[in-house]
C-alpha cells in the first residue's frame, strides 16, 4: 500500500493534476474506484494522507457505497490525517463531518471567480492565493458548514466553497485538479447538459476560450493546496 490514497468515484474524474504532482515528488499513491467496491477492506489505518475527487452522484443518491464511504472518512478524520476533497469529495467530506449537503436550485459551471472570506484570514491553505482567483467548476450540489469549519472562500453562485476543519481537512467545492485534456474532455462528452442561459454557466466557448493560460494558473492554484497537504503528512 502507498502512503497516499486517492478515491475515485467514476472514470472521468480522476486525480489528473494531483496524480503529476504526486508523480513529479516521487510519492507513492493507490487510487480506488469506490463505486466498485475497491474501497471493501483496504487498511484505512495505511495511508499518511487522503484526496477525495468528484463525481456525477449526489451524497444523497441511494448508492450502497456511499455509506461506506463516509464511514472510512470519518476513520481519516479520526486519525488526524491530511484529506482534501475535489467537489463530490467535498460534499463526502462536509457529510462525514456532520453537515447537510442540498441541492441549489441552477448548475455552477466553468471559469468562476472565487473570494476569500473574511473568516479565512491567516489560513495557510491560501497563503500562495490572492483575495480573488478563478477556478473550474461543475456542480449541482453545495454543503453547509460543519461545526467547527473555517469558511474560506466563496463565489457568485455559491457562498460555501471552502472550508478547512482543524488543521488537516480542506473541502473544496471546485475543481483544481483539472487538466487541459480533462476540460476538453467534459466540454466533449457533456456539452448536452449546459444551459448558457443560466448566468450561473459559461458557455462553451467561454470556458474554452484561453484554455491553456487558465489551465495553467489553475496548475498554480492546485499545486499550492497539494503542497500543504503534502507538508502536513511528511511527505
Amino acid at each position: 500500500m502507498a502512503d497516499v490514497l486517492i478515491l475515485t468515484h467514476i472514470d472521468y474524474c480522476p486525480p489528473a493534476h494531483l496524480a503529476q504532482v504526486l508523480e513529479l515528488r516521487g510519492c507513492s499513491f493507490d487510487v480506488l474506484r469506490v463505486d466498485e467496491g475497491q474501497l471493501h477492506g483496504y487498511d484505512l489505518e495505511r495511508p499518511k494522507a487522503v484526496a477525495v475527487m468528484g463525481g456525477p452522484m449526489s451524497v444523497n443518491d441511494p448508492l450502497p457505497w456511499i455509506a461506506e464511504e463516509v464511514a472510512a472518512l470519518q476513520r481519516f478524520i479520526e486519525r488526524d490525517i491530511p484529506i482534501i476533497g475535489h467537489c463530490l469529495g467535498g460534499q463526502l467530506l462536509a457529510r462525514a463531518l456532520g453537515a447537510s449537503v442540498r441541492r441549489m436550485p441552477y448548475t455552477e459551471a466553468g471559469w468562476q471567480i472565487l473570494e476569500r472570506r473574511a473568516e479565512s484570514a491567516g489560513s495557510p491553505w491560501l497563503a500562495h492565493l490572492p483575495e480573488s482567483f478563478s477556478i473550474f467548476q461543475w456542480h449541482g450540489d453545495t454543503f453547509t458548514m460543519p461545526e467547527g469549519a473555517q469558511p474560506l472562500l466563496s463565489s457568485r453562485w455559491c457562498d460555501n466553497q471552502a472550508f478547512a476543519w482543524g488543521d488537516k481537512v480542506l473541502v473544496l467545492q471546485g475543481h483544481p485538479e483539472m487538466t487541459e485534456d480533462l476540460i476538453a474532455l467534459w466540454l466533449d462528452d457533456w456539452a448536452h447538459l449546459l444551459d448558457a442561459g443560466q448566468p450561473s454557466q459559461q458557455s462553451i466557448d467561454e470556458m474554452r476560450e484561453g484554455l491553456s493560460k487558465k489551465v495553467r494558473a489553475l496548475n498554480h492554484v492546485a499545486e499550492g493546496f497539494y503542497a500543504h497537504w503534502l507538508k502536513l503528512a511528511g511527505l
